[in-house]
């Protein structure tokens, strides 16, 4: 029983480095997916021919 402390302590620790290492994933994916689509915004304004450039 003497190391019970112990042990909570590293569940906790384990636990809250679990749920960083998954938000902080879903985090990447949506600022990268928000990048790639403003990215295609701005490559397929830029084919698309104008108004000026008549």
């Amino acid at each position: 029983m003497e190391y019970r402390n112990y042990l909570i302590a590293a569940y906790a620790v384990f636990f809250i480095v679990l749920g960083w290492d998954f938000f902080a994933g879903q985090w990447q994916v949506r600022r990268e997916l928000r990048q790639a689509r403003k990215r295609a915004a701005r490559d397929a304004a830029r084919s698309t021919p104008s108004e000026l450039s008549r």
